[in-house]
């Protein structure tokens, strides 16, 4: 999987870049969890979810954020982490401009800017988001949340209490015109270690063929 490096706002942006054979494959970015606490493109999530989707047939991008490995920059607060994620779907648009869907997935952190991203590029026609911490940051500007998708976590969630996940989910069922899927898993903590892993994959898995399956009719 070629390492690729890309232009964010605050200088180079490293990444990896996995396309497919078809010119018109669906596209996704995959959004890492805290820079400051060790979260890195290389996160056992963010690769079991970057390979996921690119056996459905996506071509994927995952990056680092500013200031993690080799990206320039420093932490911004999230400000501007999100600018670094719109400029990594740039990029991944200019390679891919036939793709007819676009998907967001991120995990933890990533989760908040993804659903960021989500409400300023309305090309984003899915999202998965996997332990949102909703007890750490505001998700209020959902209001509406543009496109329908999973959230995903985990009842044993210490980082981020399921408690305030299915709060942030409600808030979102009350929305008309977009379905959210929510799926809590048994026993997983915020990180899905050990044998959830593979649990929380094929959900995620099953979640994205059949919208693409709906979306295809």
């Amino acid at each position: 999987m070629p390492e690729v490096i890309f232009p964010g706002p605050e200088g180079r942006l490293e990444g990896r870049y996995h396309p497919q054979k078809e010119k018109d494959a669906p596209i996704a970015i995959v959004l890492h969890p805290h820079p400051q606490f060790g979260g890195t493109m290389n996160n056992r999530v963010v690769y079991n979810l970057h390979y996921a989707f690119y056996n459905m047939g996506f071509t994927v991008l995952r990056f680092n954020f500013r200031g993690v490995g080799r990206s320039q920059g420093e932490y911004d607060q999230g400000v501007g982490e999100l600018s670094d994620a719109a400029s990594a779907l740039d990029y991944l648009q200019s390679l891919n401009p036939n793709a007819k869907h676009c998907w967001v997935a991120g995990f933890s952190f990533g989760a908040w800017i993804g659903m960021q991203l989500l409400m300023r590029r309305p090309e984003i026609t899915g999202f998965i988001s996997v332990s949102p911490p909703a007890n750490m940051y505001d998700f209020s500007f959902l209001a509406p949340c543009p496109s329908s998708g999973l959230i995903i976590n985990g009842l044993a969630d210490r980082v981020a209490p399921p408690a305030d996940t299915r709060a942030l989910v409600d808030k979102l069922h009350e929305q008309k015109g977009i379905t959210i899927t929510h799926e809590e898993v048994e026993g997983a903590g915020h990180f899905f270690e050990d044998d959830y892993m593979a649990g929380m994959i094929e959900s995620v898995d099953r979640y994205v063929r059949r919208r693409l399956t709906e979306n295809n009719r």
